[in-house]
């Protein structure tokens, strides 16, 4: 799997392991050290994924992930150093796509930069990829989401699991197997990084008029809700 990484971290010994690791797995790499440098970076030499930091010099990893949700859906991995999971959860609730904690195995890391970039790549035009509920479509040929007209902007993890869901929307789907559909079956992600998501989706089809995107059955997992707009 080819792709251009952008590697933000102001650590010269993490820069080289993910290098090194990143660079070993086939991608191309470009290091910057601090947030400005990043947000340049990203406008510059358009990379294809974010490994970022979020303990920054200039700009912490959280601004630096809020300056590229305004204008890029550019896939996002946190790294973080801090005990605290409020850090990725915020991370993850402003636009992020998974995080890592250090210490890190680069193998994993890795793994769950081709799990991330697997989601953002084209899918053969099919005319059968587009899943429609309500006022709800999403279009996989196109990678679009649309309530009643409006184009909603997804992270490729909140695509994917929408996905999932829009699949089978009168199915109960379990955290697991949603995991799994998004992640893989190898990658360790916790109930809390599949929730974080699921909010964000809930919060912009909310803020677009739709009220009933997504159904919690407690116990069990999460299906569609009825999807229309008001």
């Amino acid at each position: 799997m080819a792709g251009h990484i952008l590697i933000v971290d102001d650590d010269p010994h993490i820069r080289e392991v993910i290098g090194f690791a990143a660079e070993k797995s086939g991608f191309t790499t470009t290091f910057v050290e601090d947030g400005l440098a990043a947000v340049s970076a990203v406008r510059v030499d358009k990379p294809d994924l974010v490994v970022l930091d979020i303990g920054l010099p200039e700009m912490d990893g959280l601004e630096v992930c809020r300056e590229i949700r305004k204008t890029s859906d550019l896939p996002i991995l946190f790294l973080t150093a801090r005990d605290d999971e409020i850090d990725r959860i915020v991370g993850l609730e402003i636009g992020g796509d998974d995080y890592v904690t250090k210490p890190f195995s680069p193998r994993e890391l890795v793994a769950r930069i081709k799990a991330i970039l697997k989601r953002t790549q084209p899918v053969a035009i099919r005319s059968d990829r587009r899943f429609c509920r309500g006022d709800l479509e999403i279009d996989l040929n196109r990678h679009a989401c649309v309530l009643a007209g409006e184009t909603i902007a997804l992270t490729a993890s909140e695509f994917s699991l929408l996905e999932t869901l829009m699949e089978r929307p009168e199915n109960v789907i379990s955290r697991q197997r949603l995991i799994d559909a998004v992640y893989g079956a190898n990658i360790h992600v916790s109930d809390r990084t599949i929730d974080s998501h699921i909010r964000n989706i809930r919060n912009k089809l909310t803020q677009a008029g739709c009220h009933d995107s997504i159904v919690t059955v407690h116990g069990v997992g999460l299906r569609m809700g009825a999807c229309r707009s008001v």
